[in-house]
């Protein structure tokens, strides 16, 4: 097994994309084991839609990072203090969804640490019935990685803070998350003022104490310079991490004093596929030119206030101003 070395990078779609490179591009002879500690970021599911899981105004203005996955599960929140770790092996069918097989060296690990770590379920790892590690899996049928995350010493608020979804009344064929009681491993180690760096060598070590070689491998130039092609073409794309979402319904309702708005929003591949306004509210305009104008627009709020920048809203609505209704398109549910 060769440790790949990520240099030191905290950019999680760097870091994903150095996974999918390794998994695309490794040696299919070797195994490789790949540790990463990302910025304050959720990792969106393959299979998610992106705003059923997230909390998207304190994102952006907290500057969270939305990156979407290969593999299926869960949106998982990673900060400083989540160490990620990635075993990329050959495909047997036998090790598809088999994450105790990966897991049990690091289950050992923790417990030597005197963390009382088991496997539950299918792919977590818990410690007092509390969940300290999440894991997912994606092959290409020739290679395949089982990747998980540790929760050594984590902002469990800010877990809280991004992955509570406040806009409501969304319906999708996403696959949900299931929100877990959650603990970081540092309540459990027997060495207290462990610190991040200390624990992620403990997890190297003890995964290599039984091997005689341990090889380190580092990157070329071409090689990183093939993973940042990647970050720009796929994970810092827009369109795959809100883009691939499935496609979705939203019903945004709000009672102004003009009267109500009923938005009913279809989207699709992150877009606006059409878009149907109800209410009692009195226009001298037809509600039909907001509805078409706002067709075929990304579902984000700088799209969608441009679109509706020289509109006079009171045309259509009465006396709103356009960042209420603006709001109610794309917005925090009150």
């Amino acid at each position: 097994m060769i440790f790949i070395d990520n240099e030191g990078i905290t950019k999680p779609q760097i870091n994903l994309a150095l996974e999918e490179y390794a998994l695309r591009n490794f040696g299919e002879s070797e195994d490789y084991l790949l540790f990463y500690i990302n910025e304050p970021s959720i990792i969106i599911g393959r299979n998610q839609n992106t705003l059923e899981e997230i909390n998207d105004e304190y994102v952006r203005e907290n500057g969270i990072h939305i990156v979407r996955r290969m593999s299926g599960g869960g949106a998982v929140y990673h900060d400083h203090g989540n160490l990620n770790f990635s075993f990329i092996t050959k495909y047997k069918q036998e090790n598809l969804n088999n994450f105790l097989k990966f897991n049990e060296p690091v289950i050992r690990i923790l417990k030597e640490m005197g963390v009382p770590a088991e496997m539950s379920g299918r792919n977590d790892i818990l410690a007092n019935e509390k969940k300290i590690s999440g894991n997912a899996q994606f092959s290409t049928g020739k290679r395949m990685f089982s990747h998980g995350t540790l929760l050594f010493n984590s902002d469990l608020g800010e877990v809280a803070n991004a992955l509570n979804v406040k806009m409501s009344k969304i319906q999708s064929k996403g696959h949900k998350s299931v929100r877990s009681r959650v603990s970081n491993i540092i309540e459990f180690v027997d060495e207290k003022d462990m610190k991040m760096a200390d624990f992620k060598q403990r997890i190297l070590d003890g995964l290599y104490q039984d091997r005689e070689n341990f090889e380190t491998y580092k990157l070329t130039e071409d090689e990183w310079r093939s993973v940042h092609e990647l970050k720009e073409e796929k994970y810092g794309n827009w369109d795959w991490n809100f883009g691939k979402s499935p496609k979705f319904n939203i019903q945004r309702t709000k009672r102004f004093p003009v009267g109500e708005i009923d938005l009913r929003l279809d989207v699709q591949k992150g877009h606006i596929k059409s878009l149907k306004i109800y209410g009692d509210f009195f226009g001298k305009e037809s509600v039909q030119e907001v509805e078409e104008l706002l067709k075929g627009i990304r579902y984000e709020p700088e799209d969608i206030a441009a679109s509706m920048e020289k509109v006079d809203v009171t045309d259509y609505f009465g006396n709103i101003e356009r960042e209420e209704f603006l709001n109610l398109v794309y917005g925090e549910d009150e």
